[in-house]
């Protein structure tokens, strides 16, 4: 019988072996504090705090007491809080036939908790955007109106510009930007007619900067690429002198515009550095941004402009941010197409001539191999695609401007005349034609032609956001009902209803652009059909 082990099996080694192992370690530690060594050592940097030399210094510091005694006072409440309720488990775990009584109030006080929470973050984006647009146009002296050089009308908000003119002592600048996709026959045409109103400056942001913090090595100096070359700077920069020689004092200019026009573009290119965030998709920039471009001028960057569900279907389509709006591809590209000249779509897009909205659709899909699950063409994803084209930066259209001027009604000739004041026009029209000579626009055949709709109509006062609201709540409503089991056809009566009322809210059109509502909704009900009938083959489409 083999007799069992009581004891462990012992620990113990050789001394060659042991003194191996701590001959292995230190050199293991030598290995890592070389490699330190060479990496450098980061030392946690120490707050400077506030210098002497800085204005305000003792309200500074007052504010950062305050703060700080603010979060003490939070942290003893939240502990307090704590306390409280592990007390009321403890009382429900000793007594647990005294359950419902106890509970009610600890219910209505998370109730309560949570519908303030629910208040402060369901709070809506458009009116946090008026809130932020209202604090900008307030703060700044000098507001550029930044428009997109293809459609510069379409870009100008009179309700904005109204709120400027009536403070009085604000000046009002229109930024052209992106006129390298416009002809530069169009573009001079455009800068005839805006100057008659206001101090219009020719602008081409560049969209390769350096970002800020970044370091990077440049081996060989090479040409720079057409994106990174910025137009239009020094001309701008001036004017924004002149005006701060006026005032005789550091200004504030605001940055303003309807979504995706180059605002934060703009800012980055006087800066000189990526500072603020841009991008393709729309509404990017969604609160105030302070951007010091020396010691005498500050650029405050703002939020798009709210569109007003007044404006035309054409208009929504370009001006409407799809973070905040809902925006339905089909019928946003149906709008865009209807005002565009269909022989230079069909030769821009390389596709055969089509006869509405879903044919276009249907061979841009085929053309650029969008496919859905079956094999069939992706029309959704054809429309997000044209729409995207022509609402980003790559895109080339444009628009003939008005053939006769006539200044709007709430601009006067005392107030352009105001607007105009401390400003040098000659040297603002030389450094405007040096930057049109510069820019390397698209010829006038390879550029498709599009007919504006003419001022878009923003919202700046919240309360006029809340009228468009309960056309939403009730359609949330009906899904609701939906989904606890209403009748099936009353729910399909509550849903079609709410459909129509919010086409007619979100995309309704001038009388003069009754025949693009008229395609975008045949367009709706092809796709319908083809969805249903997707198996079927259509023997009058041209399939390339």
């Amino acid at each position: 019988m083999k007799r069992p082990k009581l004891k462990k099996a012992s620990k113990r080694m050789t001394c060659h072996k042991r003194y191996k192992i701590q001959k292995k370690v230190r050199e293991h530690h030598r290995k890592l504090r070389k490699e330190a060594k060479k990496r450098g050592r980061k030392k946690p940097r120490k707050d400077p705090g506030v210098p002497n030399s800085a204005p305000f210094k003792e309200a500074l510091l007052r504010e950062a007491e305050l703060r700080k005694q603010r979060l003490e006072e939070l942290k003893q409440q939240q502990k307090l809080d704590r306390q409280k309720e592990q007390e009321k488990k403890r009382k429900l775990e000793a007594n647990p036939g005294v359950m419902p009584s106890n509970l009610e109030p600890v219910k209505e006080e998370f109730g309560q908790c949570k519908a303030k929470k629910t208040k402060s973050i369901k709070q809506s984006p458009k009116k946090l955007y008026c809130q932020e647009l209202k604090k900008v146009i307030e703060a700044s002296d000098v507001l550029l109106e930044v428009l997109d050089a293809r459609d510069p009308l379409g870009c100008r908000c009179p309700q904005v510009e109204e709120a400027i003119v009536q403070d009085g002592q604000k000046k009002l600048v229109l930024v052209l930007n992106k006129s390298d996709l416009v002809p530069k026959e169009n573009l001079e045409n455009w800068l005839n007619y805006l100057k008659k109103e206001l101090p219009t400056v020719v602008f081409k942001a560049s969209t390769k900067l350096k970002d800020k913090g970044k370091m990077i090595k440049v081996r060989k100096k090479a040409a720079p690429l057409k994106s990174e070359v910025c137009v239009g700077k020094e001309g701008l920069r001036k004017l924004l002198g002149s005006f701060q020689e006026t005032y005789s004092r550091a200004i504030q200019v605001g940055v303003i515009g309807f979504p995706n026009v180059g605002k934060s573009s703009v800012i980055n290119s006087l800066k000189q550095e990526q500072i603020c965030n841009v991008g393709v998709s729309m509404g990017l920039t969604r609160s105030v941004q302070v951007v010091p471009v020396d010691k005498q001028i500050t650029v405050l960057d703002s939020p798009s402009v709210i569109v007003s569900p007044a404006n035309s279907a054409t208009a929504l389509a370009l001006r409407s941010p799809a973070s905040i709006e809902a925006v339905k591809a089909v019928e946003a590209a149906s709008a865009i197409l209807s005002q565009a000249d269909t022989r230079q779509v069909v030769l821009r897009f390389t596709v055969p001539d089509f006869k509405n909205s879903l044919e276009f659709f249907t061979s841009l899909a085929q053309r650029r191999g969008l496919q859905r699950k079956g094999g069939g063409p992706n029309v959704e994803g054809a429309a997000k695609l044209l729409w995207s084209e022509w609402t980003g930066a790559s895109l080339g259209y444009y628009c003939h401007p008005p053939t006769s001027w006539t200044p709007p009604p709430h601009f006067s000739e005392g107030i352009i005349a105001d607007m105009n004041r401390g400003c040098n026009l000659e040297e603002l029209e030389k450094n405007n034609a040096r930057s049109i000579q510069a820019i390397r626009g698209p010829r006038l055949a390879s550029s498709v032609l599009f007919r504006s709709s003419g001022l878009t109509n923003g919202i700046i006062e919240e309360t006029n956001i809340a009228e468009a609201l309960p056309e939403k709540e009730r359609k949330h409503e009906q899904q609701d009902c939906k989904d606890i089991g209403c009748s099936g056809e009353s729910s399909a009566e509550g849903a079609a209803s709410s459909d129509e009322s919010l086409a007619e809210e979100a995309w309704e059109v001038l009388p003069g652009e009754s025949q693009a509502v008229e395609q975008s909704a045949q367009s709706h009900v092809l796709d319908e059909m083809a969805e249903e009938e997707d198996d079927a083959y259509n023997f009058s489409t041209d399939y390339v």
